[in-house]
């Protein structure tokens, strides 16, 4: 669709001198679609992915639509988190910000209560809320939504997903009078078609389908590691290029607090956020990386969603996440407003199908790369220091530090030698082994059916009523590997054969060698050659 420019748009000059402000000139194509529509009245249903102006598209005409001489609720946001609700209570008080008198309140979990119940006593006729503390309110009788003019719902498919839907209905219940609906969404499940056709009138659907989920500026990489490696690489990719900002993403809050701890540990000016922070802190977290105190923010999914800071470098996938959208997500922290942005994702044995997956939804090829070397590590920062070196020279005024060099070289110092000590000195690296993908050659190539896998043998099978629940409990109850990351399990009469993640191949052999399953004392070795030996055996 062709683009529309915000000063043709039928809002006031207000607003137009906000939208000016904040350097925008053409609305973006949800924008440019759904604006019209909404100033007109109509209900509207936008589908469009996260990073592709969504909160204009409803904050302009709720703005512009509420009456700044009216004290009441006048339009009511709902957003699945806290961040999100405060990334949409911040741009709307930009586009607000020449329209006197009109008072926009983020309401969510964690903050004071008391003093959200003071600012809707004062009068707040945009209110931008989580769920469950605008239900917490309207039971308090604290938010009234009698002369409520606008309802929107912004991600709403990942309202839904985190359970809201009960709320959200009886939020949307407890408004008796006629309201104009908006609703957004990434996509559109058989729930959300269901609240559109039961609380929506004749709405207007605007869809906006990108052929690519991910921008263009945004180089996406992947690199194959191990678990135990993905620290140390993750600090060699730093110190090779040295992002100004960056997000670290982990599935689990117990994996951002302890990749936190070690990142902290070795010297890097790194925070978190996750949700089992208090909502004060998460924000003191998110105003430091902002202003660039810390240069690294570990998070989980949900506490980073909305977070919207253009200049993030680099985004690390520390864990590839399970669902192809949140791998959208993350990667859009980056490469905004225009800039490039690259992610790297560390891809261990038994996460390829999820990297398979992605790229599938994506559409997108993911390109892999080599874990940054030792060698790689210290040319970089020879280079940096050389440069620095030369600056320095270059700027004079190093009469009083040449007396130094001068009286060392009176006391038999080359003056060669000086200056490679002081280089040693500044850059001094840790003591590191340079990390080899290779398997072990007892473990490699057993033909296994999925990529990262091995393939063990087991020397017992059907004949002692052994069946993959056996195998399984036996191997994930005596080694660290879940259940879960146990792949194929081929069982015969006498013999067996089970698929581990290459990572755990080692640990498997060794503490399944002497072991039992289902008291059976068993033997296990990688499966290579077990094959054509068995046939063998059957002709003889």
């Amino acid at each position: 669709m062709e683009k529309i420019r915000f000063e043709d748009l039928a809002c006031s000059e207000e607003i137009k001198q906000a939208v000016k402000d904040m350097g925008f000139e053409e609305t973006t194509p949800i924008q440019g679609l759904a604006i019209p529509l909404v100033f007109e009245g109509r209900d509207v249903v936008g589908q469009a992915q996260t990073g592709t102006g969504k909160t204009a598209a409803f904050g302009i005409p709720a703005i512009d639509k509420v009456s700044p001489d009216k004290k009441e609720t006048q339009a009511l946001i709902l957003c699945p988190t806290r961040e999100l609700a405060v990334q949409v209570s911040e741009e709307l008080s930009k586009l607000g910000r020449y329209k006197k008198r009109i008072n926009i309140l983020p309401v969510f979990g964690g903050q004071s209560i008391d003093r959200q119940i003071k600012g809707l006593r004062k009068g707040a006729q945009i209110v931008i809320g989580t769920p469950g503390r605008v239900m917490d309110h309207i039971r308090r009788k604290t938010l009234k939504l009698d002369n409520l003019e606008m309802f929107i719902l912004d991600e709403a498919d990942e309202m839904l997903n985190m359970g809201f839907r009960e709320d959200i209905e009886t939020i949307l219940q407890s408004v008796q009078k006629k309201r104009q609906t908006l609703l957004f969404s990434a996509t559109m499940p058989k729930a959300i078609l269901e609240i559109i056709n039961e609380y929506q009138e004749n709405p207007k659907i605007v869809k906006v389908v990108h052929k690519e989920l991910t921008t263009p500026n945004i180089e996406q990489k992947y690199i194959e590691v191990k678990e135990r490696d993905k620290l140390e690489v993750l600090t060699r990719l730093i110190d090779v290029y040295n992002p100004k900002l960056s997000i670290v993403f982990c599935n689990t809050k117990k994996k951002v607090d302890e990749v936190t701890d070690l990142l902290q540990s070795r010297g890097y000016l790194t925070d978190k956020i996750h949700g089992d922070m208090k909502q004060t802190l998460r924000m003191n977290v998110m105003n430091k990386f902002k202003r660039g105190d810390i240069e690294i923010l570990v998070a989980t999914d949900v506490a980073a969603r909305g977070l919207d800071i253009d200049d993030v470098e680099y985004v690390f996938n520390f864990d590839v996440p399970a669902h192809e959208d949140y791998y959208v997500h993350r990667i859009g922290r980056t490469g905004r407003a225009g800039k490039t942005g690259t992610s790297f994702s560390f891809v261990t044995g038994r996460d390829f199908y999820l990297l398979k997956n992605i790229m599938k939804y994506t559409k997108k090829k993911i390109k892999q790369h080599p874990i940054p070397t030792i060698k790689d590590i210290e040319t970089i920062k020879t280079e940096a220091l050389v440069g620095r070196i030369k600056r320095k020279i270059e700027e004079g005024n190093l009469q009083k530090y040449i007396k130094v060099v001068e009286n060392l070289i009176e006391d038999d110092c080359p003056s060669i030698e000086v200056a490679a000590a002081l280089l040693k000195m500044e850059l001094a690296l840790p003591e590191a082994k340079e990390i080899k993908m290779d398997s072990p050659k007892r473990v490699k190539d057993t033909g296994a059916q999925e990529s990262g896998m091995v393939r063990m043998f087991i020397n017992i099978g059907k004949n002692k009523k052994i069946r993959a629940k056996d195998v399984v409990g036996a191997l994930a109850g005596e080694t660290s590997m879940k259940g879960r990351n146990i792949g194929v399990i081929d069982i015969h009469d006498d013999y067996t054969f089970v698929e581990v993640p290459e990572e755990y191949a080692e640990e498997v052999l060794m503490k399944m060698r002497k072991n039992t399953i289902k008291g059976n004392a068993i033997s296990i070795e990688p499966a290579q050659g077990k094959k054509s030996r068995r046939k063998r055996k059957r002709k003889k």
